[in-house]
Order: C-alpha cells, then sequence, then structure tokens
C-alpha cells in the first residue's frame, strides 16, 4: 500500500509459473518501484486467499535468490505450513512486537511455538515498532522475550502518513525523521555482521556428527560435569562420542528442570495434556540445547532435540523404526546395537540410545500402561504397543550386555487373501480351500517357526469365519485383530510383586467354555493349555484355531503332544494321541525361507490314529525348484492328487468342492514365473484319495503309506 504498486505475480502464480526463472524474465514476475524495490505480493485484493505449496515456493525462491542480495518476506502473524518453510530458508528473523502487555505476551505465545519447532533461537530478533513514552520500555521487552532488541522504530504518524500519501517510502522522503533513524539503525545492526553470522549458523556444515570442529569443542569443555550412567558401567567421559555427551547432559539439564515421571502420570492419558506436556517438553530440551551445544548446524541440531525428545516421553529410537513401514521386526542387543528385518533380512540399523539408563527407561515406559512390571525381581516382560505390535524385554542381571527387546511390528494395514496371493506365500485356490474349511468348522492348527508367519496367518484365517458366530480369543499378549463384530477378547495377566494373581492360557480357556463359545483362538499353545484346547475342540467348538512351534505337520502333532503330557494329567500317550487325532482336522504349516520369503509350505489333514502314528496327508505342498539370478527360491505349490476325507462331510452340507482342485494332472500352480512346469504331473495320488471320490481325470495309482507320504 505504501508503494502503491500493484502486483504482476502473486505467490501463488510463482508456484505455478513453470517458465525459466533468469535476468530477462524477472521483469514480468516481479513490480518494480522507482527507489530499486522489487515486489510479488501474496494476493492482488482482499477477497483473494493465499493458496501455495510450500515446497514449490521455497524451490522458486531459491531460483530467485542469485538476482538479489536481500529477500524480505512477510510472514504476517499466523504460522502454517508456507509461514514455516519460509522460516527453514531465512537467514535471520525479525519479530515485530510493540509494547503493549498484550501484544508481547502474544509475542512471547509465537517465538514459543517457533522454538519448539526447533529453530535456533539465535535467528530470532526483536524489533520494537510504534515507540512511545508511555510504552514499555525495549530492554524490558528483550528480557521478557529473552531476544535481544535489534532496534526501535518510534511511533511517527506524520511520517508514515506522508509516505502512504506520496507512495513513497520514508526512507526516501523523511531525511532527518525518528522514523527514518530508527529504521536506518537497524538496518546497520543486520548488515554490520549479524546477517553473516546467522548464515552460519544455519547451515549444515557435513563434517561429522556435530557439524564443525568447534562443535565437538565446546562439547569437550562442557564434560567436566559427570555423568552417572557412563560411571556406573566405567565409561568416562572420554570414551563417549560428543553428540553422546551432549545428549546425556540434555538430559540431566532436563532431570534438573522437569519431572517428568511425574507429569506422564498426572496426564491420566488426556491426549490434550500429554499434547501440552510433549510441548513444554520439547521446549525445555531447545532451550537446553542451545545452551549446551554451541555451533550446531540446524539440521544436527533438529536430530538431537527429536531424539532427546523421543528417548524423555516416547520411544527413544524405536519411534523411527516403528514408522518405517519396510522394518518388520525390531532386535535391540543394548543401547548401541539395534537390528531389524527388512524384506525377511537381519541386518543393523544407523539408530541408537544414549545409554542403556534411558533404554531401560523406555522398557518401563512400554509395560507401566499394561499394568506390569521389569525390575530384578521380573527381570522380564511380555507386553505389546498401542498399536498392537508384540513386544519382549528382558534387563540385567540377565541381559549381560545391557537391556535387550525384541518387537514383533503389528502391521498398518490388515493382510488378507490378496496380500498372500501377491507375495506369492500361498496361491488363491489353496486360500479358497481354506476359506471352505473355516467356514464350515474345521478345527485348524497352523504350525511354523519363530518368526515364520503364523500369527498373521491365524488371523488372516480367522476372517473367514461367519459373522454370525460368537468367537472367544485367548492370547498372552492380544495381537489378533478379528474383523468381526461378536468377538471377546482375552489376554493373561502375569503374578504381581507377591507372586499371586496370575492368570495363565489355560485359565483363560477354562473360563472361555462358560462364555458360550461357538469357536475359541488360542493365539498359541506353548505349555498344558494345549490339552484344554484340545478338549475343547472335542466338546461341540467346531471351528477352533491355534498355533504351534514345529518344523512340519508331523513335528506339530508331537508337539502337541508333548505339551499335553505337560498339563500333568498322566495321561497315555495313546490317549493323547486319540484326543489329538479325534480334535485336529487340518494343519496349515507356514514357513519362512532362506532367501526372507514366507511359504505355506504344507496344507495337511490329520487322519485316525493307526495303531501309535496319528495317519496324515498332504494335500497341498510347495515344491523348491532352484534359485533365479537374484538368489531367490522358485518354486510350485501342488496338488499331491490326495481328496480329504471330510470332503463327503462337506458335500452332504451342500458344500461342493471341484474335485479337480486336487488333480495332480491340472496344471502346476508356480509360485514364481521360472518355476518349473511339469513336476506336478509326475506325482500319483494315493488309492485312498481315488477310492473315496473318484477325480474326472484318470492317474495311476500307488500303495498308500501311513504317516507321511
Amino acid at each position: 500500500m505504501i508503494t502503491g504498486l500493484r502486483p504482476n505475480k502473486t505467490v501463488g502464480d510463482l508456484t505455478r509459473y513453470t517458465g525459466s526463472i533468469n535476468a530477462q524474465s524477472i521483469g514480468a514476475i516481479v513490480a518494480q518501484h522507482a527507489s530499486g524495490l522489487h515486489y510479488i505480493g501474496a494476493v492482488t485484493g482482499p477477497d483473494q486467499t493465499l493458496q501455495a505449496r510450500a515446497d514449490l515456493i521455497k524451490k522458486q525462491i531459491s531460483l530467485l535468490s542469485p538476482y538479489y542480495n536481500y529477500i524480505i518476506v512477510d510472514l504476517g502473524n499466523e504460522m502454517g505450513d508456507l509461514q514455516t518453510s519460509m522460516v527453514e530458508i531465512a537467514s535471520a528473523v525479525l519479530i515485530v512486537t510493540t509494547p503493549e502487555v498484550l501484544v508481547v505476551n502474544q509475542t512471547r505465545r509465537l517465538l514459543n511455538e517457533l522454538l519448539a519447532a526447533t529453530f535456533p533461537a539465535d535467528m530470532f530478533h526483536i524489533v520494537v515498532n510504534k515507540m512511545s513514552r508511555g510504552g514499555i520500555n525495549p530492554q524490558t521487552i528483550g528480557q521478557n522475550l529473552r531476544r535481544p532488541v535489534i532496534g526501535v522504530i518510534p511511533q511517527d504518524d506524520i511520517s508514515a502518513m506522508t509516505a502512504l500519501q506520496s507512495s513513497t517510502p520514508f526512507i526516501l522522503t523523511s531525511q532527518n525523521s525518528p522514523l527514518r533513524a530508527g529504521y536506518t539503525q537497524i538496518l546497520r545492526n543486520l548488515t554490520g555482521g549479524v546477517l553473516q553470522k546467522l548464515k552460519q549458523l544455519q547451515r549444515p556444515s557435513g563434517a561429522g556428527a556435530l557439524g564443525a570442529a568447534q562443535a565437538k569443542s565446546n562439547l569437550q569443555l562442557k564434560s567436566t560435569s559427570s555423568v552417572s550412567s557412563g560411571r556406573k558401567r566405567g565409561i568416562s567421559n572420554s570414551d563417549l562420542d560428543p553428540e553422546t555427551l551432549l545428549k546425556l547432559q540434555i538430559h540431566k539439564g532436563l532431570i534438573e528442570e522437569m519431572d517428568l515421571k511425574k507429569d506422564l502420570s498426572n496426564t491420566n492419558g488426556d491426549p490434550q495434556k500429554e499434547a501440552e506436556l510433549r510441548q513444554k517438553t520439547q521446549r525445555m530440551i531447545t532451550q537446553l540445547t542451545d545452551r549446551l551445544g554451541g555451533g550446531l548446524s540446524r539440521d544436527d541440531r533438529s536430530r538431537i532435540i527429536k531424539q532427546v525428545l523421543d528417548e524423555s516421553l516416547g520411544l527413544g529410537a524405536l519411534e523411527e523404526l516403528i514408522a518405517d513401514p519396510t522394518v518388520s521386526e525390531i532386535m535391540v542387543n543394548g543401547a548401541k546395537h539395534v537390528f531389524v528385518e527388512k524384506n525377511g533380512k537381519i541386518q543393523l540399523s544407523e539408530v541408537d540410545f544414549t545409554s542403556n539408563d534411558q533404554l531401560r527407561k523406555i522398557i518401563e515406559r512400554i509395560v507401566s500402561p499394561l499394568g506390569r512390571q521389569i525390575n530384578e525381581k521380573t527381570p522380564y516382560v511380555d507386553a505389546r504397543l498401542a498399536d498392537g505390535s508384540r513386544v519382549n524385554a528382558i534387563i540385567e542381571p540377565l541381559a549381560i550386555d545391557g537391556p535387550a527387546i525384541t518387537i514383533r511390528k503389528f502391521a498398518k494395514e490388515a493382510i488378507t487373501e490378496d496380500h498372500y496371493v501377491k507375495w506369492g506365500t500361498s496361491t488363491r485356490s489353496m486360500l479358497d480351500f481354506l476359506k471352505i474349511c473355516v467356514e464350515q468348522g474345521l478345527n485348524v492348527i497352523v504350525s511354523g517357526g519363530t518368526g515364520s508367519g503364523k500369527t498373521t496367518l491365524l488371523n488372516m484365517l480367522s476372517g473367514y469365519i461367519p459373522s454370525n458366530e460368537r468367537i472367544i480369543t485367548c492370547e498372552d499378549a492380544a495381537e489378533l485383530q478379528l474383523r468381526q463384530e461378536h468377538v471377546v477378547r482375552l489376554e493373561t495377566r502375569p503374578a504381581n510383586m507377591e507372586g499371586t494373581g496370575e492368570i495363565t492360557i489355560r485359565d483363560l480357556i477354562k473360563n472361555s467354555l462358560r462364555m458360550r463359545p461357538d469357536r475359541i483362538i488360542v493365539g498359541e499353545c506353548r505349555d498344558g493349555a494345549a490339552l484344554d484346547m484340545l478338549s475343547a475342540m472335542n466338546t461341540g467348538h467346531d471351528g477352533s484355531m491355534t498355533t504351534v512351534h514345529a518344523n512340519n505337520p508331523r513335528e506339530g502333532i508331537s508337539r502337541i503332544e508333548t505339551l499335553c503330557m505337560m498339563a500333568g494329567m498322566d495321561l497315555p500317550a495313546k490317549a493323547i494321541r486319540e484326543q489329538i487325532a479325534g480334535a485336529v482336522d487340518l494343519i496349515v504349516q507356514i514357513g519362512r525361507l532362506s532367501d526372507g520369503s514366507r511359504k505355506i509350505k504344507q496344507i495337511t489333514e490329520v487322519g485316525k490314529l493307526r495303531g501309535e502314528a496319528i495317519e496324515l496327508q498332504d494335500i497341498f505342498v510347495f515344491k523348491e525348484t532352484g534359485f533365479d539370478k537374484n538368489r531367490k527360491i522358485v518354486g510350485q505349490f501342488q496338488p499331491t492328487g490326495l481328496i480329504p476325507s471330510f470332503i463327503e462331510k462337506f458335500e452332504a452340507r451342500g458344500v461342493t468342492i471341484p474335485r479337480n482342485l486336487f488333480s495332480m494332472s491340472s496344471a502346476p500352480q508356480s509360485a514364481t514365473q521360472s518355476a518349473e512346469g511339469d513336476s506336478a504331473k509326475r506325482m500319483a495320488p494315493s488309492r485312498r484319495g481315488l477310492s473315496r471320490t473318484p477325480t474326472r481325470t484318470q492317474v495311476p495309482t500307488k500303495k498308500k503309506v501311513s504317516g507321511e507320504d
């Protein structure tokens, strides 16, 4: 308004400008004043709203910057994404206030928001505008805001009005006015070294963890205070790298300034209180970082503030790994050794924790909301995160090298049969077969090794249960996420400090029988609960499911038998096998291969007890055929030609499964494009499979073998 210029382009126009920005095209972009000032407007008038993408305006300003010594951006008084992006690329920020109590308080709020956003405090300088005799003293304003006042512009309505009427900035017209003198002094202060210093402040030097030798020197000078966590383990300050030492000092200063444990307990899970505490803590960490870590580049400063904040209120380095969708498992072996599983492969990550003490506090922060505890009396615990991820933690003295955490991440996206087909874990026809089996109430055991994906597969299979049935789930740590509405989720409870009050899986299964369940799903059988599970399957709760640790279906049967013996009932082995044969209908074997991929390796029907052995017959199998050029395993999913005995029962209910689904003469189902196509044709079905229901395809027969084929 003062210059009388109408903008050629607005900020929105600039972000949409597709031409080349050069010395020739600038004239069409900016409006030019006779004084040499060039101008781009936010909008052309009060009827418009500023709409521009922050990343695009940053890009365009960087293209304009070579043609100007200074670019000045008026951000107004609200901090949105666009305004924040301008602060990120600025060398200096002048915060203009007036000498009034209300305005100074609002200025302090704005400044606190900027500091909480991890911007360096040294960037910000105060300008007091409209200074009059009755206003607050500039020195008092600077003390209140804790930032230097770089200049004072007096109240001068006459000069301001004259400039407005003549469309000429007062700096050009009012040669001897107080207004011009105040403005000139600000320019002198800025160009007298402040700008050069601030330009260096914001630029990452890329010279190491802290970016500069000066920063390292400052840290070493400030390392005279003892670090308790280091002394406990015989680690001197000289053994710590400067960045770790800085974070330890910030933690120590934070403990002296705030009682975080008390503050966290006072939030009582209130999101608003938690947000206020986080903002307050971030502001304090920012101030401590600026005081203790002089010479940090902006990138290093922001990273250290985030890491200390995450360790103080969140899960520290785990926050970054949990947010990474490519990480499926996190394994922490002490503060400085964090491994992750990506794409089925284990590798050392780049993140770490400040100290074992901080890692111990993070473990306590995980287990406390669940009513569990970890201490020298109970040095290990199973828990879960808010998103459902499963956590196991163990501490000293059992963990010699420091606390160890294992986190099996919970998938953000529900795993469906489409994912299994896409990943090559199974074929559509195998999953359609399993869907019918679950819908028709077969009792299913999911078998596999550690980390093979048993729980995920169990969760996917449970999605096939009809929505009109009542489901009870029993788990050590609640992981299953069933999509049905009629679900009751039960979770075990460890013993309290007195060693009483423990609730086991066996207790939950026994109680669930009184809850009128149609189906019972047990997350994992690992003790005498297996006998209770078999009893439930044999007493009318058809369609129940659980998982066991085993490398193949035959070992799965043996594993269940062993677990049943742990129940302390002194049952003979044959009686237990009869229970298993009568209860279990189907075993789905899943495994993780050497290349990290997961496959449903076998779908096996559990038959009758023949002598001392339970009869098993594979219905589908996965056959490995070799490796591709990327050393990925290739192979085929194949039907064995054996027709399940329960097909006749399904047909009696009106459920028809095409017999050619089990025929080996049908085209083999490849897990990868490079798999061989004729291996399935060389396999022959058993006599039992043909005698029950003849298939349409004529195939040779062979003598049936009891046990595994």
